[in-house]
Order: structure tokens, then sequence, then C-alpha cells
């Protein structure tokens, strides 16, 4: 199984979660090929700066190669791009719409036989879970949606203390690690770590997290 990381948000512009992905580099090995998968927006997000400034921040934390895959691609280039890689970064945005669209074009399955380092951000983080938590945006009514079911546990991403009362509500379903933007919940075969100051609700309850 892959080691996956859980990065509660970070601005790629400003590069503000650095070392976290410096450490998911060292993981996937020397040099390490990296194939982005940014599906989780309505409108795919093919604007060229946005895709340089994720190149060459990858670049400069010593990827080998910097590849996108497309929903167009093929079955056979999709399947062809993942097994070819090291590191798996799976962008930001509504975790419905990547959750959906990761089915569609079977990647679930090519993410479950994975063997190499999977990093999702903020939406890429919520659609690795069994469940996910999606704020709806007319509505400001917060709920649990079907995830990928990569790990038994949800995330609460871009964590902040004003949601606590919500997350106390829905950990009586589900066990909820919140994670903060600029940290990360590690996991791999079963052992959790933390990178920043993360959180636990579960049974209604809240329990901090120390780094270690």
């Amino acid at each position: 199984m892959a080691k996956l990381y859980f990065l509660g948000g970070e601005n790629i512009r400003k590069r503000d979660a650095k070392e976290i992905n410096e450490q998911a580099f060292q993981d996937a090995g020397n040099a390490p090929r990296v194939v982005v998968i940014s599906w989780a927006r309505p409108s795919f997000d093919k604007r060229y700066q946005r895709r340089k400034n994720v190149f060459n921040y990858f670049r400069s934390l010593g990827a080998s190669s910097v590849a996108f895959v497309e929903y167009s691609d093929s079955m056979e280039e999709i399947e062809r791009k993942i097994r070819c890689s090291d590191l798996i970064y799976i962008t930001g945005g509504q975790a419905s719409v990547l959750v959906e669209r990761l089915r569609n074009r079977n990647v679930d399955a090519l993410l479950r036989e994975y063997n190499g380092v999977i990093v999702g951000r903020s939406a890429g983080a919520l659609a690795l879970c069994r469940r996910c938590i999606v704020t709806q945006r007319y509505k400001s009514e917060t709920k649990l949606v079907e995830g990928l079911g990569q790990v038994d546990f949800c995330v609460k991403t871009h964590y902040k203390p004003s949601k606590d009362a919500v997350l106390k509500r829905l950990s009586k379903e589900e066990k909820i690690y919140a994670v903060p933007e600029r940290a990360a919940l590690v996991y791999e075969n079963g052992a959790l770590s933390f990178m920043g100051e993360l959180y636990l609700f579960e049974d209604g309850e809240k329990q901090a997290l120390t780094e270690k």
C-alpha cells in the first residue's frame, strides 16, 4: 500500500508547506517521478501559470519529472502515467467532484494498488478517506459523503477552531483528524504520524495530537 500524506492546505505560490513536501519527496526516493491529478475543480484547471508554479516547485524539490494526468487521457495512458510514477500529488478543489471523477476513470482502483507515495492536498486529502467532510457553499451545511476508502477515518482539512462544534457532532459518526493548513497527517501500513499540530475528534470529544 502507498504511504499517504494528508496535507491540510498549502499556498503553492508561497510554498508554505515546503517541509512537508520535502519529506514526501524523500520518501518517494531519489529524484522521484511525480504525477499530478488536478481534477477537483468543476471546470478543469489547465491554466498555464498555475501548472508552471506546480512544475517549478516540484522540480525544485528534486523531482526528475512532473507530469499531469488529464481527465481526457485514455485509460491506458492514465494507467501508464500512474504506474511509471514514484509520487502522486492530488490537488484541492471540491471533494465530491474529485471522488466522482476518480471513480469514473477507475483511478480509485489504481490508487489502491499503488505502492509509492500519495500526497493529497485539501480536497485531495478528503477524497482518500472512507467518508469526506464537505460543506455545501450555498446552504453552509456540513455533511459526510462517501470517499474512496483508502483509510477508514476522516480528515478535516483547512481546520480552524471555529469548526469545533460541527466536528464534535460529526465525530459521533466517524473518527475525524483535523488538519490545519501547513500541517499533515501521515499514514503508512496502519501507523500514523503528525507534522504540525493536529486534533482528533472522536465520540464528540476533541484531543490535541503532538507532532512526532
